[in-house]
């Protein structure tokens, strides 16, 4: 897969509206992002104990490369205990400080200073210097995806001003650019070569012991500028299905069982020696139609299929309950989403009318195509089959391979599922999948009004006049866009009673587990 759209599934977003610029004074210490409790109990976090946690993967697809496709959450996992990116999620703030400390816009948004935590060492001793991270960031910018991972910014433009400042000058005013760090930007050692990335040194909370298929054990970082981790070690344990790994849970053969699904949870309710920690609308599983041709392009057929669906339905079906219903506009955890925007309902009728008007053959069957990359994911194309037919419209249902999806049908097929395992930025989504000339336009679409009006409020430094623009940027893409969001799927953990402090936070904030700890 040239494109590594599962290291975006798994990165999460970046900041909203407000907290980009609101972390420019940050003086914070590196590492400092919070993490929402889990867990019962009074007792005071103690150190000591090994973690060993669950996570989904296939041994045919591992990688070692922090900067490579990353199909396996296994993988992240390790990846992003061993390695640290500029910036994190946060509780207090949407983006918070991780390798970089703080970062200053210039007056006109284009040039971004970043300034490196105090004490940052690599897990041999070496200081992590801003060449270190020029160095890293020109490579993950040279990637195949490069252009969608960091968006506007030239491998030219990255450089280090001093031992610890590193200056990023994107190709436009952009108030939103440290969102970007928070993407897989993790720091490797300067020219350290492709053939001794699998054993390089991070700069994370653990250090790597041993690897193996894709299975891991990792031991505590004592010299980590974030602080000391309180967990002894974290072992890894790739499982190839949500079940099995729910399985080992309930054994008691392992401690976490890491985003496993709604279906697990349903069969965990009973336990009460099992935890449920659920993250809030943690995941999009939109369905793509394709705008720049065939079928879908006319804007009255794309709006008839966003009313042929019944969002409560697939929420009670295809999630358990475990979900939101959403309302086609992408980025739903953001302090910027459109919330004005009327929720779009089931309307047949008005389904039937905008399919006649726009001349849209209902003779036809339109392939629907997925895969069972996850949970509910093939599920939620089969019941929207069955109700867009009420609409009219026939639907059969492909399953794919997972490789041949990514690479044969992912930004090319007129009718499709897709995922994303954040909510949390509408500036994330429209930078990333609906730009015109965006990296990832899963939908193809060429919207001279949404590229303008999203050019305008990233150049825009009040935060009111901004939000303003960002709204009017979610009104088309209400309108006009090829994506049916039908909901939002909660990122449900399983964990054993010992297991305290799992983050609950999105994408690339759920694996910090530097503050998680074991109460026995």
């Amino acid at each position: 897969m040239g494109i590594t759209r599962r290291q975006l599934l798994w990165a999460g977003a970046g900041a909203g509206a407000v907290g980009a610029l609101a972390a420019c004074s940050s003086g914070g210490k590196g590492g400092s992002t919070d993490a929402a409790p889990s867990g019962t109990g009074s007792q005071q976090p103690r150190p000591g104990g090994t973690l060993k946690i669950g996570a989904l993967g296939k041994a045919s697809a591992v990688t070692r490369d922090p900067h490579g496709t990353q199909a396996n959450e296994s993988d992240y996992l390790i990846i992003s205990l061993v390695f640290d990116a500029l910036a994190a999620p946060g509780v207090s703030t949407n983006t918070a400080p991780r390798l970089a400390a703080s970062w200053k816009p210039s007056d006109d948004l284009r040039t971004w200073r970043f300034t490196l935590a105090d004490g940052a060492t690599f897990h041999d001793g070496t200081p992590v210097t801003a060449e270190d991270v020029v160095w890293s960031l020109k490579r993950l910018r040279n990637t195949p995806s490069g252009k969608s991972r960091l968006p506007g910014i030239q491998p030219e433009n990255i450089t280090a001003e001093d031992a610890r400042t590193v200056v990023l000058v994107s190709d436009y005013p952009n108030a939103e650019l440290p969102l970007l760090t928070r993407l897989t930007t993790f720091v490797l050692k300067k020219d350290t070569k492709d053939d001794a990335i699998a054993g390089a040194p991070g700069t994370g909370p653990f250090k790597l012991d041993w690897y193996r298929d894709g299975n891991a054990r990792l031991v505590r970082n004592d010299s980590w500028y974030g602080g000391k981790p309180l967990l002894d070690a974290v072992e890894v344990r790739l499982f190839e299905s949500p079940q099995a790994m729910a399985n080992a849970l309930l054994a008691g053969q392992i401690d976490v069982a890491s985003n496993v699904g709604a279906v697990a949870a349903r069969t965990a309710e009973a336990r009460k020696d099992v935890q449920i920690v659920r993250r809030p609308n943690d995941m999009a599983m939109p369905i793509v139609m394709r705008t720049a041709d065939g079928p879908f392009a006319d804007a009255r057929v794309r709006e008839a299929l966003k009313l042929a669906v019944d969002r409560d339905a697939m929420v009670k079906q295809v999630l358990s309950g475990y979900g939101t219903v959403g309302n086609d506009i992408l980025g739903t955890g953001d302090p910027a989403l459109a919330k004005d925007v009327p929720q779009r309902t089931r309307d047949l009728a008005k389904a039937k009318q905008l399919l006649a008007d726009a001349g849209f053959d209902t003779a036809k069957t339109y392939d629907l195509i997925t895969t069972e990359d996850i949970a509910g994911l093939a599920e939620s194309a089969t019941l929207f089959a069955t109700q867009a037919r009420e609409a009219g419209v026939k639907i059969n249902v492909v399953k794919q391979d997972s490789k041949i999806f990514w690479d044969a049908t992912w930004l090319k097929a007129p009718l499709y599922t897709t995922y994303w395992g954040t909510n949390d930025s509408v500036v994330f989504f429209a930078s990333k999948t609906m730009l015109s000339d965006a990296g990832q336009n899963e939908s193809g679409w060429n919207e001279p009004a949404f590229d303008e009006t999203y050019r305008k409020a990233m150049g825009t430094v009040d935060a009111a006049e901004r939000g303003k623009l960002l709204h009017q940027l979610q009104e088309i893409e209400f309108a006009e866009s090829g994506y049916l969001l039908w909901g939002m799927a909660d990122g449900i953990d399983l964990a054993g009673a010992a297991v305290r402090d799992l983050p609950r936070l999105p994408g690339y904030g759920r694996v910090q587990l530097e503050k998680t700890w074991l109460a026995r």
